[in-house]
């Protein structure tokens, strides 16, 4: 304490550089220690980051807490949510100039994930934080960066970082909670499903750009229909009732503004554990579904699209299709085969973001078009063959064309926001007004291609600087290229865009990405990696771990690296 009372009683009034005197410097403070991983240089630049250590004969966090995995990960997002709100109450705040008196930490949204603004382990507990040092202009404030270091610190440290200074029950309920879901996951494969939604669920949220639940007086909680109504048995909250989405083809319909994109919305995000209070903490989908959309104007490099389009003009080859702004359907496609590929096990696709012509063939155009001259399979004609060829299900927000009742296994109807199942209502009206369209699919969905990443493609310098920055959580700056990230829709925050940036260039760097290894093996290795060692691992800087990074899915991470403009592969037949 004594040093850093000196170092900035001696650096106070001095240009802003001399607070690299704090950097690489760790300061004992009364029962914890304070490091200083990183001073900014300037008061307008990325904030300092700071560690704050607490041994655990201290903190006196239980095992229990932190044992297995899923408790750590959600003991770890509670204390980073303790602290957010602690910061509030206690942080002055602005102190002069530029980032002058911040002080924050990677906020958590409704998910609960694997992040690194919290470790915990048997040894100790460190919440890694971001800190302005403050500055008049570009001189040192020293008597106010003592506040904040010796005074605002340590009070706020006293009321996250010990077990004692937390509420007890609701720490528990957050850790439970997150078990449960996990636990709830793990049987939908056990009885064959591919989603559930609990009854009394709120699947509406605040706004579009508001992830909160909707207030519980306007909202419509969730009611399954008899038909569909299935019983989970989570370990702490006991047996749940609710829709089970059974595995196979789904379509979601009924009338505009009835509930079906919010029903979509809801599974989509439920990969994810929520917290207590959102609305949809009994409500969980398989790990490995994907969201799928068109995207027009999106780079393709050498997808094979051939099970879906085929016969373009000009002989242009499908089963490495490339290019530079591809059409909806197109693209479409090649989302589709790169999630396969990636291994997604069940798509999520809303008719409103599709591209109608890859969707639907309807029988009159069929007559007007011949098959020789329509390159496209819609994939009304691949959805049954993506199922029994290679066990992926598909749900189907669907409002346009009741063709698809020929092709689904169960179809929801939406009614102000509350589900019916209408499947023999639909089968029946299949069989009475026969629509008379044509297969075009084939009789297996088609052959698969591996792609290997070439690594000379990937180049992360700007200049003689390797440049990696997340812009919120639908781009990344990877080099001179922008990763284009809107139609990746379940990223849900920007420190998984800023991991996956990095996670990039780790994998260029450590020589995971080589010129032999297909993406999927690039991404398992990844993974195997992150479950190994941790997040930690993939920061650039050695010895200065980042508060600001949550794990994001193998999907995302091939996605991101699919959308690089500059990426080139070999295909592997």
């Amino acid at each position: 304490m004594k040093e850093l009372q000196s170092i900035l009683s001696r650096i106070d009034g001095k240009g802003y550089k001399a607070y690299k005197d704090l950097q690489g410097k760790s300061f004992s403070l009364a029962d914890f220690d304070l490091i200083v991983h990183y001073a900014q240089g300037d008061p307008f630049a990325s904030p300092s980051r700071i560690a704050l250590r607490i041994p655990q004969e201290k903190a006196q966090f239980s095992p229990a807490t932190f044992n297995p995995e899923i408790r750590r990960k959600a003991l770890c997002d509670y204390i980073t949510r303790t602290l957010a709100r602690v910061i509030n109450q206690v942080a002055r705040g602005n102190r002069g100039t530029g980032k002058s008196g911040l002080i924050t930490v990677d906020k958590p949204g409704q998910e609960i994930l694997e992040r690194t603004s919290v470790v915990i382990n048997s040894d100790y507990i460190e919440a890694r934080i971001f800190v302005g040092l403050p500055a008049r202009g570009r001189k040192i404030l020293g008597r106010q960066a003592a506040e904040m270091l010796l005074e605002e610190l340590p009070e706020i440290v006293k009321k996250t970082l010990y077990f004692s200074a937390l509420n007890p029950n609701h720490l528990i309920k957050h850790i439970k909670t997150a078990q449960d879901q996990e636990h709830m996951r793990q049987e939908l494969e056990e009885k064959g499903l591919i989603a559930f939604i609990a009854n009394g669920a709120i699947l509406p949220r605040k706004s579009g750009v508001d992830e909160r639940p909707m207030d519980k007086k306007k909202a419509i909680p969730f009611q399954s229909p008899p038909e569909l109504e299935i019983e989970l048995n989570p370990p702490h909250y006991g047996p749940v009732k609710g829709m089970g989405i059974p595995q196979g083809v789904t379509l979601i319909v009924g009338g505009g503004y009835h509930g079906k994109s919010t029903l979509l919305r809801a599974l989509e995000r439920s990969v994810y554990n929520h917290v207590p209070g959102d609305g949809r903490e009994q409500v969980v989908t398989r790990a490995r579904a994907m969201k799928i959309k068109a995207e027009d104007g999106r780079r393709v490099e050498k997808v094979n699209i051939a099970p879906f389009i085929s016969n373009l003009p000009f002989q242009e080859d499908t089963r490495a299709f490339s290019s530079e702004d591809s059409s909806g359907s197109t693209s479409q496609a090649a989302n589709i085969i790169e999630a396969i590929e990636a291994g997604a096990e069940t798509f999520l696709i809303d008719e409103d973001t599709s591209a109608t012509n890859f969707m639907i063939r309807d029988y009159r155009m069929q007559k007007l078009v011949a098959r020789d001259r329509e390159p496209i399979t819609p994939f009304i004609d691949k959805v049954r063959q993506l199922f029994n060829d290679l066990n992926i299900s598909t749900i189907l927000v669907l409002g346009g064309s009741g063709d698809y009742f020929d092709v689904a296994d169960k179809v929801i109807m939406m009614n102000q926001y509350l589900p019916r199942d209408v499947t023999r209502e639909a089968k029946g009206i299949a069989r009475q007004h026969k629509s008379h369209r044509v297969s075009e699919g084939g009789e297996h969905f088609g052959k698969l291609t591996q792609r290997v990443p070439l690594p000379a493609s990937l180049n992360p310098r700007k200049g003689q600087k390797v440049k990696i920055k997340a812009r919120g959580d639908e781009s990344i700056q990877f080099g001179y290229e922008n990763i284009d990230l809107k139609g990746v829709e379940q990223i849900v925050h920007d420190s998984q865009t800023r991991a996956i940036g990095d996670l990039i260039f780790y994998a260029l760097r450590e020589k995971i990405i080589d010129g032999s290894r297909s993406l999927p093996e690039i991404t398992e290795k990844l993974n195997n990696l992150l479950d190994e060692k941790g997040l930690e691992i993939i920061s650039p800087h050695a010895g200065k771990p980042p508060g600001n990074y949550a794990r994001p899915r193998s999907l995302e991470i091939a996605a991101a690296l699919n959308r690089l403009r500059t990426l080139k592969v070999k295909v592997v037949e």
